[in-house]
C-alpha cells in the first residue's frame, strides 16, 4: 500500500447493555432489564475504521465529532484501536445507538442524539490524506459527512480506488467510484424495485440501475447469509455465495464487508476478488460471534468528573465542551496544554499563564492517576487526580480541566481540536517543529503547536527528592507544601511559536 486507507463518514457511539429479565414492569406489560454490564464501541464509519486497523492497515478516519462527552469517548475508543482521527467539527450531539440485550438477543434499540448536525470544513491535512490514500472507504450513515462539498470534491479527484457504502438518507456517490456496497433493503430504497421479481433479479436490476445512475464501476449488493451479487459494466452479474452459513449477531457485518473490500482494492485486487474476500470475511465474522468478539478489548471508561464547588464546575468533559463551544461560537481562539501537574509549582503556573495569553480560553488536559503511574512509576502521582484538577481549576488563567486516561493526549486533542497546543520546557524543535509529536496531530484540523519558556529550577521530581532526603523534617515538608498554590513570579519572555528552539537545562514536570 502506498498510503493509508482513509475512511470517510459518520461515526456513532454504540453501546450494548447486557442484562437479565426476571419480571415484568408493574405499570405496563413489558420486561424489566436488570443491567449486568455494558460495552461502548465506535459505530458507523468508526466501526469500519476499527475493522480495517485490526487487519494491520494504517487507517485515517475523517469524521465529525461533537463537543460532548460522547465525542470525547469516541475519540478515546478510536485512538486506542490504532485509528488516526481527523476530526471535523460537528454541530449538535453525538448520535448514539443503545441496544438492550438479554441472553444474546436484542430486546430494544434506543437511538438518541437528535437530528444530524452539520460537519465543519476539512483542513488541508484531510485533503492531503484523501489524495494520498491507497484506498478510500466512504461509510455513509446519512448524517452529513458525505455531503460536505469540499470533501466530496476531494473524493472525486483522488486516484485511489473508492468504495462507497451508501445510506438511503445520504447523497449519491461521487462519479467514478470503484465499488458501491449497498445491502438489499438499501437497494430497494435507492432504486424502485419491480414487483413479482425473484430476489436475485431484484438485486441485479437494482444494482445495474444504481451503477448507471451513479456512474460507478461496480455495485455489490450484500445478501446477508447468502453472500453478495456483483454487477459490472455490461457483464452478467456474479453471485458470490457465502462459504459458511451462520446464525448470529449481524451488527457490523456490512461494515466488515466494506472494510475488507477496501483493503483488498488497496492491495491491487480486482473488484471480483475484493468482493469474494469480503464475503468470506463477513461470513466468518458472523460465525465467530460478530461484534462482541471481533473488537479489541474495551477502553476503560473516562475518569469520574470531580465536583468541588466553583473549581469543580470547571472540571470534566462537559466543562471543557461548554467552554470550547462558547469560545468557538464567538470566533475566538481555543488554547490547550497538558501534563501531569503533580505538585503544582511556580514553573507550572508561569507556563499556564503564558499559554492563556495566546487565546481566549485555556483547557488543561490532565493525566489521570493511572496515566501518571504508567509514565512515571507506581510511586507517582503524589497528589491524586481529584486534588490536582481542583488546584488547576482554581487558577484564574485556567478555564477548564479535562482528565484523560491514555499515555498521551492524542485522543483528548482529537476531540478538543484546539487552535493552539502549548508545550513548556526544553523542546528543541528545529526548523519546522517536527520533534514535537503533537505537531502532526494538530495539523489534522489546522491547529498549531507552540512552545513557551518556563521558570528555571522548578521540578516536581526535585521537590519530591528534596522532601525525601530531608527525612520528613517538618520544616522541609512545610517548604515543599508551601510551593503548591504559591503566587508565582511573573512569566518569562513572550511565548515562541513552534519551530523556534527553546532550550534550557530542565523541562517543567
Amino acid at each position: 500500500m502506498r498510503g493509508p486507507v482513509v475512511v470517510v463518514g459518520d461515526t456513532l457511539l454504540d453501546r450494548d447493555v447486557e442484562g437479565v429479565v426476571n419480571r415484568l414492569c408493574p405499570d405496563s406489560p413489558v420486561p424489566v432489564l436488570d443491567e449486568t454490564a455494558h460495552v461502548d464501541r465506535p459505530g458507523g464509519a468508526g466501526l469500519a475504521a476499527v475493522f480495517a486497523a485490526a487487519q494491520g492497515a494504517e487507517v485515517v478516519l475523517v469524521t465529525g465529532l461533537a463537543d460532548d462527552a460522547g465525542g470525547a469517548r469516541l475519540s478515546a475508543l478510536l485512538t486506542a484501536a490504532g485509528v488516526q482521527v481527523y476530526a471535523l467539527g460537528l454541530a449538535g450531539a453525538t448520535p448514539e445507538k443503545v441496544r438492550l440485550r438479554a441472553r444474546g438477543r436484542v430486546l430494544l434499540r434506543h437511538d438518541r442524539g437528535g437530528p444530524a448536525g452539520t460537519p465543519g470544513a476539512p483542513a488541508e491535512a484531510v485533503l492531503r490524506a484523501v489524495a494520498g490514500a491507497s484506498a478510500v472507504l466512504v461509510s455513509d450513515y446519512g448524517r452529513g459527512v458525505a455531503r460536505q462539498p469540499v470533501l466530496r470534491a476531494a473524493l472525486a479527484a483522488t486516484r485511489a480506488p473508492v468504495v462507497w457504502d451508501p445510506h438511503p438518507r445520504g447523497p449519491a456517490a461521487t462519479p467514478g467510484v470503484r465499488l458501491v456496497t449497498p445491502n438489499e433493503s438499501e437497494v430497494r430504497e435507492l432504486v424502485e424495485a419491480p414487483t413479482g421479481a425473484t430476489r436475485v433479479a431484484t438485486a441485479a436490476r437494482g444494482a445495474q440501475r444504481l451503477r448507471e445512475r451513479w456512474r460507478a464501476g461496480a455495485v455489490a449488493v450484500t445478501l446477508g447469509g447468502d453472500g453478495a451479487l456483483l454487477c459490472h459494466s455490461g457483464s452478467t452479474p456474479l453471485v458470490v455465495p457465502a462459504p459458511v452459513t451462520a446464525e448470529g449477531d449481524t451488527c457490523g457485518a456490512g461494515d466488515r464487508f466494506a472494510a475488507t473490500a477496501s483493503l483488498a482494492l488497496a492491495r491491487g485486487a480486482l473488484v471480483s476478488e475484493a468482493v469474494q474476500e469480503a464475503v468470506a470475511e463477513a461470513s466468518a465474522y458472523v460465525a465467530d460471534g460478530g461484534v462482541a468478539t471481533a473488537l479489541p478489548p474495551p477502553v476503560r471508561p473516562a475518569p469520574v468528573t470531580v465536583h468541588a464547588g466553583a473549581a469543580g464546575d470547571r472540571v470534566g468533559v462537559a466543562a471543557a465542551a461548554a467552554v470550547v463551544a462558547r469560545i468557538r461560537a464567538g470566533g475566538g481562539t481555543v488554547v490547550a496544554t497538558g501534563g501531569c501537574f503533580d505538585l503544582l509549582h511556580a514553573g507550572h503556573v508561569a507556563t499556564l499563564q503564558a499559554a492563556r495569553q495566546l487565546g481566549d480560553c485555556l483547557v488543561v488536559c490532565l493525566n489521570s492517576d493511572a496515566s501518571v503511574a504508567g509514565l512515571k512509576g507506581p510511586e507517582r502521582p503524589v497528589m491524586n487526580q481529584g486534588d490536582r484538577s481542583r488546584l488547576l481549576a482554581a487558577l484564574s488563567c485556567v478555564d477548564a480541566v479535562m482528565i484523560f486516561d491514555e499515555p498521551t493526549p492524542v485522543a483528548a486533542l482529537s476531540w478538543l481540536r484546539p487552535d493552539i497546543w502549548v508545550k513548556g520546557g526544553d523542546y528543541a524543535t528545529g526548523g519546522a517543529g517536527s520533534a514535537l509529536p503533537e505537531v502532526e496531530v494538530l495539523r489534522r484540523w489546522g491547529g498549531h503547536t507552540v512552545v513557551v519558556p518556563y521558570l528555571d529550577g522548578r521540578s516536581t521530581t526535585d521537590m519530591i527528592a528534596a522532601a525525601r532526603s530531608a527525612g520528613g523534617r517538618s520544616g522541609d515538608a512545610c517548604a515543599v507544601a508551601s510551593t503548591v498554590g504559591a503566587d508565582p513570579p511573573p512569566p518569562g519572555p513572550s511565548p515562541l511559536l513552534a519551530g523556534t528552539a527553546v532550550a534550557d537545562d530542565r523541562p517543567v514536570r
